[in-house]
């Protein structure tokens, strides 16, 4: 099972999704902007992908900004308490298979996770990702 946390206004996000469909994998979309992740759901995917709040947190949204989240003395339950709050601010896509979790950025990120990831993909910028299993 894959399952991708997916904004479709993102063009990281939707490459990663055609990417996913392509090597053969029907995923479990979460648009989580209009269905937030629990605090609890998002500690774990923090967990499971290795990486601290300050690592997730999208920096080029207005709202960073308008709360100071780049203030380095704010603790990681200040940045995850913002981040479940203003799910906007949480850098995407992510992507949740039985080989594990990834920040898919870039979204070629995605292939190491994938049964069959595809060889080759052409992103919507007419760019052309190469794979080999070798990479993963």
């Amino acid at each position: 099972m894959v399952t991708i946390y997916h904004n479709p206004r993102c063009s990281a996000s939707r490459n990663t999704l055609a990417m996913i469909t392509a090597s053969g994998e029907t995923p479990e979309i979460i648009h989580y902007l209009e269905t937030p992740l629990s605090r609890e759901r998002l500690v774990t995917l923090m967990s499971m992908m290795k990486i601290s709040p300050r690592e997730l947190l999208r920096s080029k949204e207005a709202i960073f900004t308008e709360l100071n989240l780049g203030e380095p003395s704010l603790h990681d339950d200040q940045l995850i308490d913002a981040m479940v709050a203003h799910p906007i601010l949480i850098n995407r896509p992510i992507v949740v298979t039985q080989k594990g979790a990834r920040l898919c950025r870039p979204p070629e990120q995605v292939l190491g996770l994938l049964r069959q990831p595809v060889s080759h993909f052409t992103k919507e910028d007419g760019k052309i990702v190469y794979y080999s299993a070798r990479q993963a």
